[in-house]
């Protein structure tokens, strides 16, 4: 049956479609057909940002890793030479201290003769020795009448002069095999380079 006549209404349509019960059912199936494509689109898309995401995700870590092992390689570098630079400082810092403390000290005829025995007592050797001292430190030793001063066993050829060369609380004794150096200055310089890395 065809139809070839218009119809007209005196309003429009509202909710019109067909009574035909394929056309519904195509309709249907058309739209489950499209449900099922967003869906499997939709699952695609979830997989495929999972995987971007991921991929990303390790590339981050690879990154952090490298930034890690690089901080960790510098440190390892770096607190060596901390450490030996604060050594250094440590040890000098000291040297320094220990200078001024000695040099702070009043000289004291018991100091004097410390330091004249010391100095004899390496050159042991040599049966006549030459002390030489600081003017004031020689008149030191004669006013208090020093027993280093007296001639006797191991000291009989023991002769004393002062010297500008040597500075209070040191001497130097000159043998016939050399001289030894008992100045403050030079025990601390030998100290310095003993300890110097």
């Amino acid at each position: 049956m065809k139809w070839h006549k218009s119809i007209l209404f005196s309003q429009p349509l509202v909710e019109a479609g067909l009574l035909f019960p394929e056309a519904s059912e195509s309709r249907q199936a058309l739209e489950a057909l499209h449900s099922q494509r967003e869906e499997a689109a939709y699952q695609r898309g979830l997989v495929e940002g999972e995987r971007r995401l991921g991929e990303q995700l390790l590339r981050q870590r690879a990154q952090l890793i490298e930034l890690q092992n690089g901080v960790l390689a510098s440190l390892r570098q770096a607190v060596p030479q901390v450490v030996s630079q604060w050594e250094s400082g440590l040890i000098e810092l000291a040297l320094e201290v220990a200078g001024k403390l000695v040099c702070g000290l009043p000289i004291s005829a018991e100091m004097v003769e410390g330091a004249v025995r010391s100095a004899v007592a390496q050159a042991q050797e040599s049966t006549e020795f030459d002390v030489f001292l600081h003017a004031d430190d020689l008149a030191l030793l004669q006013e208090c009448s020093s027993p280093v001063l007296v001639p006797g066993p191991g000291n009989e050829n023991m002769r004393f002069h002062t010297s500008s060369e040597v500075s209070r609380g040191g001497c130097l004794v000159e043998t016939r095999f050399g001289l030894i150096d008992a100045r403050r200055e030079t025990k601390l310089a030998l100290i310095r380079q003993c300890l110097a890395p």
